[in-house]
């Protein structure tokens, strides 16, 4: 008897080894240009480019709905928003549908999340969790477990969201293969990163993007109502931590009520002696306003500079973070048998048109960034240029496991793209629908189709639609709806939207095209 019980736990485990684990590591407003895998101007980020080097870059990854929660339900059930139920913000989601990680489940997998979650009703489908209240806090975290408590862990959220994830590595079920989602808050607002990273990012100047400056008076309705304008919107105390003493006594630049509790609440949660270092470093922006009272360009320039630095601290420890587990696999024997993917929940304005923040259907907030790295499986340095979506997350992992995606999934397994037996996916235009307008930054519900070369979008609720040439317009400034020589493309491309609509059952009333 014995000897049977020895045999079947080692041909459990040898059964496990043949299964991939995975490892998911999501991260929050992350944007492809702060990974030096992508761009260099910005940051190196040697761990995250560790999987470039070792895996895949993916160059064309989208979004269907850029925002944070829509993003994560569409994650887990490989549907796009109209279908998951989890359109906004703030919708619940519904935990009673089959997702993801309860088929891993079903497939004999152990399944774990650290991390933010923000789909308001708590986690299903995995056998353990620890997740953010909301947003989460960067510094002195709580977090709620499983049994339903929530505790305060001292510390940086990134080092103890990557800390508990480890402690569920050692304790884990070694027999059976394992998928964990490491969920980030970082980089999102209000930026804040440990010490070290603001005294190395602080007195860095990076480039501004062409379009810093530019003048949107000229666009169209979208343009004119949103509310992401660094110059206009972003904060000066709780987005960039300028001390409110110093801002009192200039009329144009003293901050409200409410934005003086921000930055007291943010400060007050860092622990002594750092919340006294930060708080000195930050002071130089401080006294330079009270100095200079820059307006208009030239305190969009210091706004910008301040932005960045903080944006990509934050980034910084996020790489620091990614490391930790890359190193962890590799001393436990665990990376020749582990999918890594790592991904941002959306892209991030950097800066370009004067904005910060996401939800536009333009690249700079639907494209986001993936890696992944398979060894054996995903040919090490590769480039892989197939416009992947969101929606595709599930079925590629589902199908790495040799799982099958099912029927209700509306995304494409990517193995065959990532291992090489496909080069080229079939599919050529991706869906997008946006419909979160009465809440931050005001921007508003449209959708479209993004194309090889053109992309078509529909702002429904002002009847007004923009079409882009991707290639001699990347930055898409040039609305050519009105060219007459792009009627016959328009024509097309409004075709194309009108059957990705009803490939992926939307009918969601949307002006003139119901």
């Amino acid at each position: 008897m014995r000897l049977l019980i020895a045999f079947l736990l080692i041909t459990s485990s040898c059964f496990a080894q043949q299964r991939p684990n995975i490892i998911y590591i999501m991260s929050d407003d992350h944007d492809a240009d702060a990974i030096s895998a992508y761009n260099k101007k910005f940051i190196k980020t040697p761990n995250i480019d560790r999987l470039a080097k070792e895996g895949s870059l993916f160059s064309r990854n989208f979004v269907s709905n850029s925002i944070c929660g829509p993003v994560r339900a569409t994650l887990i059930t490989g549907q796009h928003s109209h279908k998951n139920g989890m359109k906004d913000n703030r919708t619940r989601f519904d935990s009673s549908k089959l997702t993801m990680p309860k088929i891993f489940q079903q497939n004999g997998y152990q399944t774990a999340i650290v991390g933010k979650w923000h789909l308001h009703s708590y986690p299903t489908g995995f056998d353990y969790w620890k997740i953010l209240p909301g947003q989460g806090l960067y510094v002195e975290p709580r977090i709620i477990s499983m049994q339903g408590d929530t505790s305060t862990y001292h510390g940086y959220a990134t080092d103890v969201i990557t800390d508990e994830a480890i402690k569920w590595l050692d304790n884990r079920d070694m027999t059976k293969p394992f998928v964990l989602h490491i969920h980030h808050k970082a980089p999102h607002r209000y930026f804040l990163a440990p010490l070290k990273y603001i005294q190395e990012f602080h007195n860095k100047t990076f480039p501004e993007p062409s379009t810093l400056y530019l003048d949107t008076a000229g666009h169209g309705t979208a343009w004119n109502l949103q509310t992401m304008s660094i110059l206009h919107n972003m904060k000066l105390c709780s987005d960039l931590k300028i001390d409110p003493s110093y801002l009192k006594d200039i009329p144009e630049l003293k901050p409200d009520s409410i934005d003086i509790v921000y930055y007291n609440s943010i400060f007050n949660r860092i622990p002594e002696p750092d919340r006294s270092a930060i708080k000195k470093i930050y002071e130089e922006r401080g006294k330079l306003l009270q100095q200079l009272k820059p307006k208009g360009k030239e305190l969009l320039k210091y706004k910008y500079q301040w932005y960045i630095q903080d944006y990509l601290a934050c980034v910084a420890s996020v790489d620091e973070n990614v490391g930790r587990v890359l190193d962890y696999t590799d001393k436990n024997k665990l990376t020749n048998n582990t999918l890594v993917i790592y991904t941002g929940d959306q892209g991030m304005y950097l800066g370009e048109n004067g904005w910060f923040d996401k939800r536009w259907m333009y690249d700079v907030s639907m494209q986001a960034p993936m890696l992944m790295r398979w060894p054996g499986k995903i040919k090490p340095g590769s480039v892989n240029t197939n416009m992947t979506q969101t929606i595709d997350y599930a079925p590629t992992m589902l199908d790495a496991a040799g799982i099958k995606v099912p029927d209700f999934m509306q995304g494409l397994s990517l193995v065959p793209s990532m291992t090489g037996k496909q080069k080229v996916i079939p599919r050529h235009n991706l869906y997008y629908h946006f419909y979160e307008y009465g809440a931050d930054h005001t921007v508003l519900q449209h959708l479209g189709v993004r194309g090889e070369r053109y992309k078509l979008i529909y702002f429904y609720p002002v009847n007004e639609w923009e079409l882009y040439d991707l290639k001699t317009d990347p930055q898409e400034q040039k609305n050519l709806i009105k060219s007459a020589a792009h009627q016959k493309i328009m024509a097309q491309m409004k075709n194309e939207l009108l059957k990705l609509r009803n490939q992926y059952d939307d009918h969601e009333k949307a002006g003139e095209l119901n």
